[in-house]
């Protein structure tokens, strides 16, 4: 027997699930297809792609053709395609709704992210009529921060929940200990939203715009005097309310360990070099994890990526980073100075120059590199690079502000991101073949490295004795898979295939024929995990599960999302009373919730009352006044950690 193994950078993860092994997810964003397959390329198990209509990103629809095309691509990976349906919907849409619901489901689509819950209530129709629907993922849009409310929604059909951003390892703990069955995907890399998801009202009440309705105006990325209770100024035209960009690269062990089985990356307004950069540099951190915990974790996909750049996350847009609450409450999640993107910081200013910065570091620089830096006043500045020798730059123009010893950052790095416009990546299903002689013939056995998967292909054909040794021939022409997206990692032969004759031609003819039934075979198992997936979701709804009560549920501002009469008609059969109307419909209470938070000012500028040595500071935050003088009231409810935000009339 001779085992020819092909030269190949492949590591060779066992993939195959077993009892007890959970599957990791990289969960990608896409902003269209192009970004799309891009995520795929570079790594991701999953993408996440809104619709023309109804995804929580008005800016980032896309056309059912190019998620139909998405979908064939992933799946050859057996890679996941879910679409955003996850803002709420107003009566007159419920039927477009549902017609955008019938056909994603018949594109392939893996699962719908889901905040309105007419969804289920349309969902809970169609299985009573026998008919097929998308597994549903309830979007972090449901304000997913507690046990009971994960395990509520796990019991009314949803196969997995994104929970709310500001959860701790902890928190993620405890729920996963308590609800086990349901699937938990979390956020590690992107933009922070100040107010928990699904209760931010902001944009709504000031400009008209719904972040309910994939609309955001950024409230929180604006500028506040912070007031106290006398209205005298305690900060002065700052962002009080723009957080840093999240980055847990460094906790997907702990995160796992937890419970997460699915790592989001946000960022559906992003472009393709974002996510082909992001993406890789998070695929390498879960492939060492895979590695270092083969008995315990697993891919969620198959196929090996071949990067062909060095990622680096602080080279793409972001405005500074933090973990955020995940290993509690720490100071330094804000971004006072700035919401724009600062990057990489590169040292600082040695030497200036009639026209040329001198800096202190040990960056290298292009021709092109945008560098940022604040001002006296902290106000973030720019400058383009126009020619570079060494550490000594010439600016486009020599900015007049800029002072020795000041910190500089780099936000545009000419070269990575000429490097990331080109071919970065390659991906590739590894499979292992073995050419073996037979009675009759000879047989073709292919097999994924990856999984228990394999076909077989016999070949009828006279055992003819060879003028010479056939094993190079017969391992050449049936490793030759060109622009498939497999790679043969090595071909097994017997001693009697060396010794026979068989043409080139039929060679490769079986190897077609063993590569369709491959890919073949690999779209049934996909097709039958979903269909599996998606009976087993078929709850009987009829149990109308009560909803969960607690102070976050009390006072329930979520219930200002209720838009329509399916998702109006579902609650009051799970026993809430008094359901109020949307608050994009005038469902306003008197005191004019319009955000809830877990970030505090207080804590942030070192105010905490429950800091002995800060207690008793007359100076307490009490406002935030915009430009225009438009005051919103802060409410620090300190029992829960949790500051509320407030309209002033």
């Amino acid at each position: 027997m001779i085992l020819f193994v092909l030269p190949s950078t492949f590591r060779n993860f066992v993939l195959t699930k077993s009892h007890g092994m959970r599957a990791l997810e990289l969960l990608s964003p896409a902003k269209n297809l192009e970004c799309g397959i891009a995520a795929i390329e570079h790594g991701a198990d999953a993408v996440y792609i809104g619709a023309g209509h109804f995804g929580a990103r008005a800016a980032a629809g896309n056309s059912l053709e190019d998620i139909q095309a998405l979908c064939a691509y992933a799946h050859r990976f057996c890679a996941r395609v879910y679409v955003t349906v996850n803002t709420i919907v107003y009566n007159d849409e419920l039927e477009e709704l549902e017609r955008l619901l019938a056909r994603l489901q018949a594109i392939g689509v893996d699962a719908v992210l889901v905040q309105d819950m007419a969804v289920l209530q349309i969902r809970e129709r169609w299985l009573a009529e026998g008919k097929r629907f998308p597994i549903v993922h309830a979007s972090t849009q449901t304000d997913n921060r507690t046990t009971e409310k994960v395990r509520w929604l796990h019991s009314e059909g949803f196969k997995r929940v994104v929970l709310a951003r500001e959860l701790s390892l902890e928190e993620i703990r405890e729920i996963h200990a308590a609800v086990p069955d349901v699937e938990l995907e979390a956020f590690v890399h992107g933009a922070l939203c100040v107010s928990y998801s699904g209760v931010c009202y902001a944009s709504q009440y000031c400009f008209g715009r719904s972040a309910n309705r994939g609309e955001c105006a950024q409230f929180c990325r604006m500028k506040f005097d912070l007031l106290d209770a006398e209205g005298r100024e305690l900060a002065h035209q700052r962002h009080m309310l723009s957080l840093r960009d999240m980055c847990r690269i460094d906790d997907l062990e702990a995160l796992a360990d937890a419970g997460i089985c699915s790592f989001k990356i946000e960022g559906r307004l992003k472009d393709v070099a974002y996510v082909k950069n992001v993406v890789s540099a998070y695929r390498g951190q879960i492939d060492k994890l895979v590695e270092r915990y083969p008995e315990k974790y697993c891919r969620a996909s198959l196929g090996v990526t071949h990067h062909h750049f060095t990622p680096n996350v602080r080279k793409s847009f972001n405005r500074g980073f933090t973990d955020y609450f995940l290993h509690g409450r720490s100071a330094g999640i804000a971004s006072f100075d700035t919401p724009k993107a600062i990057g990489e910081p590169i040292g600082t200013v040695k030497e200036l120059r009639r026209n040329a910065i001198v800096v202190a570091g040990t960056a290298a620089f292009s021709n092109g590199d945008g560098l940022c830096y604040l001002d006296d006043a902290r106000e973030l500045k720019g400058v383009r690079i126009n020619r570079v020798e060494n550490n000594c730059l010439y600016p486009q123009r020599m900015p007049r502000d800029l002072r020795v010893g000041m910190p500089l950052f780099r936000n545009y790095d000419a070269a990575f991101e000429r490097q990331l416009s080109q071919k970065t990546a390659v991906r590739k299903i590894p499979i292992r073949m073995c050419w073996e002689a037979k009675e009759e013939g000879y047989l073709l056995k292919v097999s994924l490295v990856e999984t228990n998967l394999s076909v077989e292909i016999p070949l009828t054909y006279d055992h003819q004795k060879a003028e010479k040794p056939q094993g190079e021939n017969v391992r050449r022409q049936l490793s030759r898979l060109g622009d498939t997206h497999f790679e043969c990692v090595s071909v097994e032969t017997d001693d009697k295939v060396e010794e026979c004759f068989v043409p080139s031609s039929m060679l490769a003819d079986v190897r077609r024929k063993a590569i369709a039934q491959l890919m073949a075979a690999v779209d049934r198992r996909l097709e039958a995990t979903n269909g599996e997936a998606e009976v087993g979701m078929s709850t009987e709804s009829g149990a109308r599960n009560a909803i969960p009560s607690g102070h976050l549920y009390g006072a329930f501002p979520y219930m200002y999302n209720v838009s329509n009469r399916l998702s109006r008609t579902f609650y009051a059969a799970r026993g809430l009373e008094n359901v109020h109307e949307a608050f994009e419909q005038g469902g306003v209470r008197s005191e004019k919730l319009l955000m809830q938070c877990r970030h505090c000012l207080k804590y942030e500028l070192g105010m905490c009352p429950k800091d002995e040595v800060k207690k008793g500071r007359s100076a307490v935050p009490s406002f935030l006044r915009l430009a225009d003088g438009r005051r919103f009231r802060l409410e620090f409810d300190c029992k829960h950690c949790q500051m509320n935000i407030y309209a002033e009339d």
